[in-house]
């Protein structure tokens, strides 16, 4: 898998941009792109200062044992709202806070040593490891390059070539773990689309802002599409005692991001072209992108790319067949891993495609779900939703739903991380959905799904940053991306509420 580029001319290996041939009429008075400009944060020494004093002022403000709370829930209570200051200030690495945190608990005795070095080397991080291999050898053989060329060649109009973008970046989510992962390989098929485009800068502009919005929309598809998804079932699983599989989460979640993501394709294309950007057709010379892509894109399919492809095929019909088979997704990760991996009939190089792991985000994922699986346990989890919902146990468990999707999709402006948001709600919301009468997992899902929304700022999110400022390429302005999240919200959010409410149920997962 590629590291985060915007070259216009990647490394042989690296997923190939899509130079595109088209004729049309240039836009009128096409505006300079703006950069973004850099977001105001708290010095680091004010944000230490802070640190350091925050505990003793909280462990003098939260009750102890006479509020129910004991000594190992008020000890984790405080070192969690330490980890979320840190997390919100913005001006500490994430992984860092998270390894903090999760080292103070092991030091005062709430945490095992044992119980933190095991998350570390559990089954999510095998199967994030794994993944993250399989996309390495998938990208090496030149698969995606060649259907990202059959999708787009069919393009014949700008409609058209946004709901096809839409689809194939809707596919990677099945094999691409994590969003900024799908966004490096995009980065550089967008380059292509936009030199193409740049003399229509009102298309090149929708292009670069459908790219992350589509990401991040459509990664709720797959349990692997985030790491916020892995930390929600693992949470589950440690305090209900059942998670949430790869083929639930993909029944479940897959006709939300379809859906969600072509509204989103069309809002976008309203806001960001007009009438005649839409309808002019595009001419696509499909003979230049065989001849400039630089990857067997036509004839038959090589032999790596119909090995990889067969192997991707096995790995996810086999993750969703679990039930059938008993192998685990870690497990069937793995081995696809290996296969792909293995000399003569895999594609790439294991050393090659182990440097492709970011290994800090797994760190992350592991100190953030032991982060959250003691906050569940020592009961500080339920007293502090107790504390925040009290006085609303007369409301009904739909009106409780819409405020806890509500808080998630407007929690991007608190927390930057996907994964640091569902660390800090999902504990929160398991215990307050039993009082409400709901289903935990239903609560937690629709979260997740929620939190999937987090374009308001270029900040918010690594796809909509890596987006912002494209090398030689006028991207979205600040003022877009706001005039966007004015209508993509309520619309994330009502989605959810009608999935949770109405479409959810009928796929195995019941509100009640």
């Amino acid at each position: 898998m590629t590291v985060t580029t915007y070259a216009t001319t990647p490394r042989r290996g690296d997923t190939l941009p899509l130079p595109v041939v088209v004729s049309s009429e240039p836009d009128e008075n096409p505006e300079r792109s703006k950069e973004p400009r850099r977001k105001r944060r708290l010095p680091l020494w004010v944000v230490l200062a802070v640190l350091a004093a925050f505990p003793t002022v909280m462990l003098h403000v939260v009750p102890g044992a006479e509020a129910g709370l004991s000594e190992e829930g008020r000890i984790t209570l405080v070192v969690f709202a330490c980890a979320v200051l840190a997390w919100m200030s913005g001006r500490l690495d994430d992984t860092f806070v998270g390894l903090a945190a999760a080292a103070t608990l092991v030091v005062v005795g709430v945490l095992s040593s044992a119980d933190l070095f095991r998350s570390m080397g559990g089954e999510t991080i095998w199967l994030l490891i794994s993944a993250f291999v399989l996309a390495a050898g998938l990208n090496s053989s030149g698969l995606p390059a060649r259907l990202a060329v059959a999708l787009v060649s069919k393009a014949t109009s700008v409609r058209q070539l946004a709901h096809l973008v839409t689809a194939s970046l809707l596919v990677t989510a099945l094999a691409v773990p994590s969003t900024s992962g799908r966004a490096a390989l995009a980065v550089p098929v967008f380059t292509s689309l936009a030199t193409a485009l740049a003399a229509r800068v009102r298309v090149v502009r929708m292009l670069a802002l459908l790219f992350p919005t589509v990401i991040l929309l459509s990664a709720v598809a797959t349990l692997i599409g985030a790491g916020a998804h892995l930390i929600t079932s693992e949470v589950l699983a440690a305090t209900t005692g059942t998670g949430i599989g790869f083929g639930r989460w993909l029944i479940l979640g897959l006709p939300f991001a379809v859906l969600s993501s072509h509204l989103a394709t069309e809002l976008v294309l309203f806001l960001m072209t007009r009438h005649k950007d839409r309808r002019t057709r595009l001419s696509v010379d499909r003979a230049a992108l065989a001849e400039q892509a630089g990857a067997q894109v036509e004839g038959p399919l090589t032999g790596a790319q119909r090995r990889s492809g067969l192997l991707l095929l096995v790995v996810v019909a086999l993750w969703c067949t679990e039930s059938l088979h008993g192998i685990g997704p870690a497990m069937v990760a793995l081995l696809g891993a290996v296969a792909i991996t293995t000399p003569r009939l895999g594609t790439v190089k294991m050393s090659r495609a182990m440097s492709t792991v970011p290994w800090s985000l797994l760190l992350f994922m592991a100190t953030t779900t032991v982060l959250g699986g003691t906050l569940a346990n020592s009961g500080a989890a339920g007293w502090l939703a107790g504390v925040m919902f009290r006085g609303t146990e007369a409301i009904s468990g739909e009106r409780f739903l819409i405020i806890v999707v509500a808080v998630s999709t407007a929690a991007h402006l608190v927390l930057q991380s996907r994964s640091a948001r569902s660390s800090v709600l999902v504990p929160l919301l398991i215990p307050i959905s039993a009082a409400f009468a709901l289903n935990p997992a239903a609560v937690a899902f629709a979260s997740t799904a929620a939190a999937g929304f987090c374009h308001t700022l270029p900040s918010s999110a690594k796809p909509v940053a890596m987006f912002a400022a494209v090398l030689d390429v006028a991207t979205y302005r600040k003022s877009d991306l706001l005039r966007l999240s004015l209508f993509l919200a309520p619309l994330t959010a009502g989605l959810v509420l009608v999935f949770a409410l109405f479409i959810w149920p009928l796929l195995g997962l019941p509100l009640h």
